[in-house]
């Protein structure tokens, strides 16, 4: 243990690059990490190493994908390795969605690993010097810019995850090398070698033909994810200047984003787009939200989805909804009539709001009509309304979009009448008193409390 722990120190100091170790010294002192192995060679001597260093401060988790009729073979020998050490190990069974395999798969993974991950705890992964070359390369096949150039970051702090990736610097040729040393058990995954998969023919075909041409390009390639890590850093306090800017909640500012150059204005939107996701989005959906949306006429009904969210244009802004809200109309359940009863300080919850009786110090509806059936129905297009204040019957469509209240949330605009007299509108934005002759001073009106 002592020879292993000289060694791997020595490789450490020599061979990691330079600020991996500059991280702060709680990560080292208070932190416990959760290992992520696979059984495959690579995490299993991250294991071996963690285990030397810090015995007792670490767990493992093994991910079972189902995709291989050994796999949970595969977790049980890993988790015979670690009850052989007194190391806790959890297996976890994770179902791979249909899509892109890959992709799917590794999204299922860091699932996994967010739902078993403790507050006190640093994700530890095995990737290497190869990985980190393969990924720049096959995110350079798919169009990606220098976030994905980026590639792996070695100490990667994310919202909910901090991951560390200590052998990112080490070729795979060492770590085979201190494999067989140590003599240390790991399993050979059959997709590794399925040129079916882009990364295994990038690792089968494509890398002894570079090799072959450039001896150095792994550790080159390797170089250039540094180089696109400071551009993104660089990138990214432009972004947060820029987002603060025309971001404000949920809803894009078109007038300020126009401001901006045609480079920032893509950059802004594709890091608005990503939101909380792992990945950015496509180029082309950054152009289609530009086109459909953004430079859709001011009165379209301009919408665009990108997972999980809807992106809806309104007036000069465009709005971040997530499906239940851009899909109201679809899930609330409104009857076109009923009846309903108002009581004094007892509030009522209706499709637009949470609405409660109150005392109103200049005009409002007769108190007698308290405790009376009202009828409540949907508004169903075309009506007209007297509004109090104002002069004459109007278009409650014209009133409607005067208040600009959302066009998807229109449907919650409901007509309140005693009879066949309209006393007043229930909106998202409040109540609308109706001119009248249950009008009268200091009556009581429906108050919204909470939307």
């Amino acid at each position: 243990m002592r020879s292993t722990l000289s060694t791997f120190n020595e490789v450490w100091q020599r061979e990691s690059r330079a600020g991996i170790l500059a991280v702060e010294e709680s990560v080292f002192t208070q932190k416990h990490f959760l290992i992520g192995c696979s059984g495959g060679m690579d995490s299993m001597l991250l294991l071996h190493l963690f285990y030397c260093l810090f015995p007792h401060r670490i767990r493992v988790i093994y991910v079972d994908h189902q995709l291989q009729s050994q796999s949970a073979l595969w977790g049980e020998q890993v988790n015979e390795y670690c009850t052989q050490r007194d190391i806790e190990c959890v297996c976890v069974r994770v179902t791979v969605q249909q899509g892109n395999l890959e992709a799917e798969a590794r999204h299922a993974r860091y699932e996994a690993f967010q739902q078993c991950i403790q507050a006190n705890e640093i994700l530890v992964l095995a990737h290497h010097e190869q990985d980190q070359a393969e990924t720049l390369l096959l995110n350079l096949f798919s169009g990606a810019g220098v976030s994905g150039l980026a590639a792996m970051k070695p100490i990667d702090w994310r919202q909910n995850l901090t991951i560390w990736r200590p052998l990112l610097d080490l070729s795979r040729e060492k770590i085979s090398q201190w494999v067989k040393t140590l003599n240390l058990p790991y399993i050979n995954d059959p997709t590794n070698l399925n040129v079916y998969y882009d990364r295994a023919w990038a690792r089968s075909v494509l890398w002894p033909v570079l090799v072959s041409r450039f001896p150095q390009m792994q550790s080159a390639v390797s170089r250039t994810t540094v180089l696109m890590q400071d551009a993104e850093d660089i990138l990214s306090d432009i972004l947060a200047i820029d987002l603060q800017a025309c971001v404000i909640a949920n809803r894009l500012d078109l007038k300020k984003y126009q401001l901006l150059s045609a480079a920032r204005q893509r950059q802004m939107l594709s890091s608005w787009l990503k939101s909380d996701q792992l990945y950015r989005p496509s180029y082309a959906l950054v152009q289609r939200l530009q086109q459909e949306v953004i430079q859709a006429r001011i009165d379209a009904k301009a919408a665009l989805f990108c997972k999980p969210f809807w992106y809806v244009r309104f007036g000069q802004y465009v709005y971040q909804l997530s499906s239940s809200e851009y899909l109201a109309k679809k899930y609330d359940r409104i009857e076109m009539k009923t009846t309903m009863q108002c009581a004094k300080n007892v509030p009522f919850q209706l499709i637009s709001g949470m609405f409660e009786v109150q005392s109103s110090s200049k005009m409002g509806l007769s108190w007698h009509l308290l405790s009376q059936e009202l009828v409540l129905h949907q508004r169903v297009g075309g009506e007209k309304i007297h509004l109090y204040g104002r002069v004459g019957h109007w278009p409650l469509k014209k009133a409607i979009q005067q208040a600009e209240i959302f066009p998807w949330l229109r449907h919650r605009v409901q007509i309140l009448q005693s009879d066949d007299v309209i006393l007043g509108v229930f909106t998202p934005h409040g109540f609308w008193l109706a001119n009248s002759k249950f009008c009268e001073p200091n009556g009581w009106l429906p108050v919204l409390v909470q939307q």
